[in-house]
């Protein structure tokens, strides 16, 4: 009897044994993972806001006419903010994009498509050191903290000068570099019409200048199309 009991006793020691070299494989293995994991979203060297001019968009694409910021006239909406990543980098995520009603609200003020907001986060959620909640309430602070030139939200059409629209933008937001801003133009029948603006940050949310791979699409003089 005794020796049943002893048995007993090793064949428990042994499954106790067995248990804890499992759970410190599992440790080791996640402790591999995770640094990789966090290295890769460390690879953000910063972000580009996209500012869409919404009306030359609308007016350009007639794919996006029956979308709300064309249907309801809004004059800039955000396209998107994007991680600078290495190139070539999967940025994909099957992580949820839902938002509480409550930032959702918020977030429509100035990306007013939820399928467009859903499909930006599954493009670009991968590569974000942030969840979908965190993202969109960093693409808010930069939004309100940009200050916008009148001309930009007129509802008249104007012809303007690239350099003096920069100086607009960085007397407006002085911590703002001449660099770190850039124009995007298409060509109308007969001019250039602004369609997008790229503000650069860092990763910690301040203006930066932007990289030589961004440059600026426009002419020195090109159109601002009207808010309807």
């Amino acid at each position: 009897m005794k020796f049943l009991h002893l048995m007993k006793a090793v064949d428990l020691l042994k499954g106790l044994w067995m248990k804890a070299i499992q759970a410190l494989f599992c440790y080791l293995a996640l402790s591999f993972v995770a640094p990789l994991y966090a290295a890769d979203k460390q690879d953000v060297a910063g972000y580009v806001m996209h500012v869409q001019m919404t009306p030359a968009a609308c007016a350009f694409d007639s794919s996006r006419q029956k979308q709300r910021k064309c249907l309801e006239g809004y004059s800039l909406t955000i396209a998107s903010l994007l991680p600078e990543v290495p190139l070539n980098r999967d940025c994909s995520t099957k992580t949820s994009a839902r938002l509480s009603p409550l930032q959702a609200k918020v977030v429509a003020r100035v990306m007013p498509d939820e399928n467009a907001r859903i499909q930006l986060w599954q493009d670009v959620g991968g590569c974000m050191p942030m969840n979908a909640s965190q993202y969109f309430r960093t693409i808010i602070n930069f939004a309100e903290r940009l200050k916008i030139p009148a001309d930009l939200t007129s509802p008249n059409t104007i012809e303007v000068q690239k350099e003096s629209l920069r100086q607009q933008f960085t007397k407006l937001n002085p911590s703002l570099p001449p660099n770190g801003i850039r124009f995007t133009c298409q060509s109308s029948k007969f001019n250039s019409v602004l369609t997008e603006i790229r503000v650069c940050y860092q990763k910690n949310g301040q203006y930066k200048q932007c990289a030589s791979h961004i440059v600026t699409g426009c002419p020195s003089e090109f159109t601002i199309k009207g808010s309807y």
